[in-house]
């Protein structure tokens, strides 16, 4: 009999990749409508203690025998993960949620061109950048007030270093093999380092168990299934149609703002996303472009963004 995680194998990366961009989005539209009930980040850690209940239950990662380097690195990998999340939350509070996921690749993009060589890298960064810059300045020029945009924008370039260090230890931990059982350890680390901040203000919500079956909604859609099936491309990323569904998922996100958000993106603010989906089609794209490819040649993936 196939195990599950076999059975995924078997299906291509760009599906599974899509279902885990739209899943993410989904959950990130869900989440902006608690965000009037506690802060934001508040239910960033809802999100991040939710899932990690949820991977605990379904992966039971006690039952293996842990090295105390293995589980040190996942503990690192479990606060930059927790920590990208809260910022990322922070930011979709306050910029549209396309606007923020495309500043984010920044984080990405930066560390394909770091660890990269030739002309792709080294041109997507100024290509990401210039895409960055003109919807950093969209916002602060838009209708929102300052304060918001000028928190927005900081909180996201948070989010985006977070972003590059998660790409990095989560490489770490999905070539190390049981990539879903070092998550579910990861997440709950996470949980508990932010916990004496955050859950006496965020712990009420629960009270209500409409917010109960919403903040599990979250979980689910955002973390579990997402991450779970990112652990699975880990192992499996690159391909020329892997890096032009990646450069779609900024679009992605905005389509996904204006249909449930009524975010409606504009046209300086549509170029920047083309700029940065440009920027990470050219960081992603590999020589020859090569199906099935592997995560260990030491290559860096750019992962679908945390949302």
């Amino acid at each position: 009999m196939p195990t599950r995680s076999a059975a995924l194998d078997r299906v291509p990366v760009p599906a599974l990749f899509v279902v885990s961009g739209l899943t993410q989005y989904l959950g990130a539209a869900i989440a902006v409508g608690l965000f009037a009930v506690a802060g934001a980040v508040e239910i960033g850690w809802l999100r991040v203690a939710a899932s990690a209940l949820l991977l605990l239950a379904w992966r039971r990662p006690w039952r293996r025998r842990w090295t105390r380097h293995d589980l040190a690195w996942v503990c690192v990998f479990g606060v930059a993960l927790a920590a990208m999340n809260l910022a990322f939350y922070v930011a979709i509070d306050h910029l549209p949620l396309g606007t923020a996921v495309a500043i984010e690749f920044l984080g990405p993009v930066a560390v394909a061109a770091v660890t990269g060589s030739g002309w792709r890298e080294r041109g997507a960064i100024a290509v990401a950048a210039v895409g960055v810059v003109l919807l950093a300045g969209v916002t602060i020029e838009s209708g929102l007030p300052r304060e918001d945009a000028v928190l927005g924008l900081a909180a996201i370039g948070v989010a985006a270093a977070c972003w590059a260090a998660y790409i990095l230890l989560g490489r770490r931990v999905a070539v190390a093999g049981s990539g879903v059982t070092s998550l579910a350890v990861a997440m709950t680390v996470g949980a508990l380092v932010f916990a004496p901040f955050l859950a006496p203000a965020a712990v009420p919500v629960l009270g209500d168990w409409r917010y109960v079956v919403a903040v599990a909604g979250i979980a689910l859609f955002s973390s579990v299934v997402p991450y779970a099936l990112e652990q699975v491309i880990l192992r499996r990323v690159s391909a020329a149609t892997f890096s032009v569904l990646l450069a779609l998922l900024p679009a992605t996100a905005a389509a996904v703002g204006a249909v449930v958000l009524r975010q409606v993106p504009t046209v300086p603010e549509l170029v920047g996303l083309a700029l940065v989906s440009g920027a990470i089609a050219m960081t992603a794209s590999r020589r020859g472009g090569r199906d099935g490819g592997s995560a260990d040649d030491g290559e860096v993936p750019l992962d679908p963004p945390p949302a």
